[in-house]
């Protein structure tokens, strides 16, 4: 188990991500909202769920819910096995787990690092995204965390708090 504290780096006007896999893409999310990355153990399923929510974990007495990212973000059928991680993240007082390919690193990017999403048709939602982050030839597709698990068909986080963030 790993603490990760998110301070470093924002005095200096950076941003930090931490960097994770989804199939072959590479994403990030701001390095603050996580608490802990584990390695992914069993769920205990929940009834009627969507599929994209695996199930819950007890987290050191707390009830955590589990998002599998993959499913989500529809990038085909996921696989667990070693590299398979949970980052646990606290968003507007709610502890989240969500289930990642692997944790890569944590990266600083500077604002002029960090481009807007692109706009695309009505067939691809960009809400969720912050925007890209350019480093040298690598892209990173960043992570609007709040928004994604805030949103109304994750029903993960009250509504009132996410309007709150």
């Amino acid at each position: 188990m790993n603490e990760i504290n998110g301070t470093a780096g924002m005095a200096s006007g950076n941003h930090e991500f931490l960097t994770f896999t989804l199939g072959t893409e590479e994403y990030g999310l701001d390095i603050l909202r996580v608490q802990e990355i584990r390695g992914y153990d069993a769920v205990t399923r929940i009834a009627n769920a969507p599929a994209f929510i695996k199930g819950v974990i007890n987290l050191r007495g707390v009830i955590v819910p589990i998002v599998d990212l993959r499913i989500k973000f529809n990038l085909g059928e996921p696989t667990y096995d070693q590299f398979t991680v949970v980052i646990v993240l606290n968003v507007n007082q709610r502890v989240i787990g969500v289930v990642v390919d692997s944790v890569s690193d944590v990266l600083a990017l500077t604002p002029e690092q960090i481009r807007p999403a692109p706009e695309f048709s009505g067939s691809f939602d960009t809400r969720y995204l912050k925007g890209l982050g350019a480093i040298n030839e690598r892209m990173l597709i960043l992570v609007d965390i709040e928004k994604l698990l805030g949103s109304s068909e994750m029903a993960l986080v009250d509504e009132a708090e996410a309007m709150a963030a």
